[in-house]
């Protein structure tokens, strides 16, 4: 069973919530098929997955924004369903699953998506990219040499982590360095709002 919208969702997506609810409908009758979500991920799609990624469109520019490994659109589509004054690119090397963002950012009516297939250490954006984020795609020591070279001088990570995203850091403080990140924060959006936190890296990285 699809779980129950929550009521702020409505809060969260303001005018454009009919677009997300047609994205989490659609994803709900296809997603388990086309093999882009599991299948106990239903009674849990609206909290765990759409609202978790829509806390994160506050903190976007309006500008080109990379979402890296994009798989169902979580967090791309929902960004560039909650931010249609940011330009989405979702980067993400399998072919069953770019099909599915293009069709579904066509069906939605989303003129702010373009889809790249391929991986993120091949992809050359151009111009390159403002911000880049990233959920549930690996570790911060792999996930940050992948991502920054996307970005321009001065861009901003915005990567979807865990609750041990502290620990990352630690662990990838010799892969931050070398990527020359800059004033690395870990905010926790949703506090009061919602019953599951969003944790977000957020790094500048340097010329």
């Amino acid at each position: 069973m699809l779980e129950t919208e929550p009521t702020y969702a409505a809060e969260l997506f303001g005018d454009r919530i009919d677009l997300a609810r047609a994205f989490t409908a659609d994803l709900a009758q296809h997603g388990e098929e086309r093999g882009l979500i599991g299948p106990l991920e239903l009674e849990r799609l609206w909290s765990r997955h759409v609202v978790n990624s829509a806390l994160v469109a506050p903190l976007l520019v309006a500008g080109r924004v990379g979402d890296v490994g994009s798989g169902a659109g979580l967090p791309g589509l929902v960004l560039a369903i909650a931010r249609p004054d940011a330009q989405l690119v979702l980067i993400e090397p399998m072919e069953r699953r770019t099909d599915w963002l293009t069709e579904e950012a066509d069906r939605l009516g989303l003129d702010n998506v373009t889809v790249l297939r391929g991986r993120a250490e091949d992809a050359r954006p151009d111009p390159l990219l403002d911000q880049v984020t990233a959920r549930a795609v690996s570790a911060l020591s792999k996930l940050v040499p992948l991502c920054a070279p996307l970005l321009r001088p001065g861009g901003e990570l915005i990567l979807l982590k865990g609750a041990r995203v502290q620990e990352e850091i630690v662990a990838a403080e010799k892969a931050l360095r070398k990527a020359r990140v800059s004033e690395p924060e870990v905010l926790v959006l949703g506090e009061g709002l919602v019953p599951e936190v969003t944790r977000v890296f957020r790094a500048k990285v340097n010329a």
